[in-house]
């Protein structure tokens, strides 16, 4: 199931994360949330397959073309984490505050994730304009930059 890791690492009577459900249809939207965890990072999530494909992005997603970012993938999210904003208890698994950098629409261009590289344009506040992620061989760490 798609969220099984996700549900797994969290205590829902805890955290004030979204449990969630898979969707059957998809909006096409993405959002970037700064994540001040153990680590300050950005979660950059796109909307597809009923869920929210998640990596976490240490200096976060690019603004400038050019510029090569890694993008560690985690697990699957719930949709309704797209408007997830709050603090997650010390003690529970991504402890700290979660605020949204931005959000908008994705589009898919070429390619697509299944396949390891995906080229996509981004309509957001901040983040606009074409961008590609790329799989590295050990499938867990991907590059993402701005065309």
């Amino acid at each position: 199931m798609a969220l099984e890791k996700y549900r797994a690492k969290r205590k829902f009577n805890i955290t004030p994360e979204p449990k969630g459900v898979v969707k059957k249809r998809s909006l096409s939207r993405f959002v970037v949330q700064k994540h001040r965890a153990s680590h300050l990072h950005y979660d950059f999530r796109l909307e597809a397959e009923g869920v929210l494909k998640s990596w976490a992005v240490p200096k976060g997603a690019p603004e400038q073309a050019g510029v090569k970012r890694l993008a560690i993938a985690v697990e699957d999210h719930p949709v309704e984490y797209i408007n997830f904003s709050g603090q997650i208890s010390e003690g529970e698994y991504g402890a700290g505050t979660v605020e949204i950098y931005d959000k908008g629409k994705w589009q898919a261009l070429e390619g697509n994730l299944k396949k390891g590289s995906m080229k996509f344009s981004l309509a957001g506040k901040k983040l606009k304009g074409e961008y590609i992620l790329v799989r590295l061989k050990d499938k867990k760490n991907w590059l993402i930059y701005k065309k």
